[in-house]
Formats: structure tokens, sequence, C-alpha cells
């Protein structure tokens, strides 16, 4: 049998069944969702569900910047870019402003 990855778990058919006393029930915990016995899907509260899209938001992150380090190019200054950019905004917005 497959590893359980909650303490809670229901079939599909009581889920269908029931499926308000089954989050009711779980509370803040995940539940298993079995299907002949086996886990098919798990039912996530949202507060769960936002923490982990949360953690995978901020591995991501690290990810990048630890592939930013990597970059060969040189480092530009934040303030720099930032110039850069608003200068680029001022001319469009003034390009805008021609007749």
């Amino acid at each position: 049998m497959e590893q359980l990855l909650a303490s809670r778990s229901v079939s599909i058919t009581e889920l269908k069944r029931s499926p308000s006393t089954v989050i009711e029930q779980a509370g803040s915990e995940p539940v298993a969702v079995l299907n002949h016995n086996r886990p098919a899907a798990y039912l996530l509260p949202h507060a769960a569900y936002q923490q982990l899209l949360d953690r995978l938001h901020a591995a991501e992150l690290r990810e990048a910047i630890a592939a930013s380090r990597n970059d060969p190019r040189p480092a530009v200054a934040a303030d720099t870019m930032f110039a850069e950019l608003d200068a680029l905004i001022d001319e469009v917005e003034a390009e805008q402003h021609r007749p």
C-alpha cells in the first residue's frame, strides 16, 4: 500500500456523499482521498494550500536569485536601472504629447 501523506483519509464515495462534513471534520488538516484504498488526491484547507503556494513561490525566488549570482554579465546598480527606466518613461510620455 502506498504511504499516506495525511493523518486523515476518506473514500471518494464518502467525499461525494458528504463533502461538507468531510471538510468540517478535517479542520485545518489535509485529508487523503482514497480510491480502492489508494491515495487518489489530497484535500487541503485554504490556509494550508496558500502556505504551500507561498513556500513554492519563495523557493522559486531563491532559485532565481541563486541563478542570477552565476550570471556572467556585470551587475547594474538599482539606482542606475531605475534612472534609465524613468528616462524611458519620460521619453514615451513626451512622444505621446507631441502633435
